[in-house]
């Protein structure tokens, strides 16, 4: 019969206390820092265990002694987009959140895991490390968050909210900046406007049904044609629009879901000779300080960086103190600049 993981802790313990020539308590008390077991023996007894590979619980010891204040804060590495955590957006949001932490007094432990594997996310939790979690983005594995909130790991999710979510989210209103960009590219006088963004990721995809709402109310449908499926890579965003500017499809505007992929629009749209915003009126998605500088400056949607760390982080003390979070969407709003002017 297989041993059920505390038998085996327990194994494994007894293990450390036969090759240390002491007793199983004698270890107990030296892996939880027990002052009581002198230094020299403590130190054998830590240098066995790693040998041993034994996982220590280090939430329930510095719980014990009352000193564990970090939270995880993860970043999913997506091996399709190779998004990475230099990414200005991870950095600002990370930023707001390490700041919202500190303020509360709290730790922050910067984390990464594959996005196909969001629930790895869980061990830092259970082996103690952190009292709570946080992950950047749902990536495609809503599943995968909803069984880790289901068994009462304290988490919540930059990202968007949706249907059937037992999981705490805060984030910008997706559908809600997807709208006014698209909104205001109709009121210039915009009518053919791609969509570059890879609508499988949860926040995208709102985004793209606030594109595809403006469209629809002011009497257009949304064209499959103008629908650019990229991940957040600036290489498949250049690949993509140089296979649209070549072909024969017809285009005015561009709606992006970064401000990396809308820079990158409007270079791709430059080397096939177009002007922005005088061919293609293009809007961005974050509004990263980047933005201001950008030849011309990128007309964005503002994402509330600065307000969603303490969201984020009031979310999660909420949930560790055993109340009920509900999932917040925090406003957002267009930023005009000269990549999408209003025209006189």
């Amino acid at each position: 019969m297989t041993a059920t993981p505390a038998e085996h802790k327990r194994l494994q313990m007894a293990d450390i206390a036969r090759l240390a020539g002491v007793s199983v308590s004698t270890v107990s008390r030296a892996l939880s820092g027990s002052t009581l077991i002198n230094e020299e023996t403590r130190k054998r007894i830590e240098q066995l265990a790693r040998s041993l590979n034994y996982s220590v619980n280090l939430g329930a010891q510095n719980l014990r002694l009352q000193k564990n204040q970090t939270i995880a804060v993860v970043v999913p590495f997506d091996a399709q987009s190779r998004q990475h955590i230099s990414d200005p957006f991870f950095l600002s949001i990370v930023g707001s959140i390490a700041d919202a932490l500190t303020d509360r007094g709290y730790d922050m432990l910067l984390s990464r895991v594959d996005a196909e594997r969001l629930d790895t996310a869980a061990a830092l939790f259970d082996s103690g490390k952190a009292i709570g979690l946080v992950i950047i983005g749902q990536w495609r594995h809503h599943d995968q968050l909803n069984a880790m909130a289901a068994r009462q790991v304290p988490v919540v999710v930059w990202g968007g909210q949706l249907p059937q979510q037992l999981y705490c989210s805060v984030g910008g209103d997706n559908v809600g900046g997807g709208f006014l960009a698209t909104r205001h590219l109709l009121q210039q006088g915009r009518r053919r406007i791609v969509f570059l963004g890879d609508a499988q990721l949860p926040e995208v995809q709102l985004r793209r049904q606030g594109y595809v709402q403006a469209l629809h109310e002011a009497g257009w449908a949304a064209d499959a044609r103008l629908e650019l499926p990229v991940p957040f890579e600036i290489i498949a965003a250049r690949q993509a629009l140089d296979r649209l500017c070549a072909g024969r499809t017809r285009f005015d505007g561009l709606v992006a879901c970064s401000d990396l992929l809308a820079l990158q629009a409007v270079q791709s749209l430059r080397v096939h000779g177009r002007e922005v915003p005088r061919d293609v009126a293009v809007i961005g998605y974050d509004d990263m300080p980047l933005a201001t500088y950008s030849d011309p400056p990128l007309t964005t949607v503002h994402q509330p960086v600065g307000l969603a760390g303490g969201e984020i982080v009031d979310a999660l003390l909420s949930l560790m103190r055993g109340e009920r979070a509900a999932p917040r969407t925090l406003p957002v709003h267009l930023v005009l600049r000269d990549s999408a002017p209003v025209q006189a």
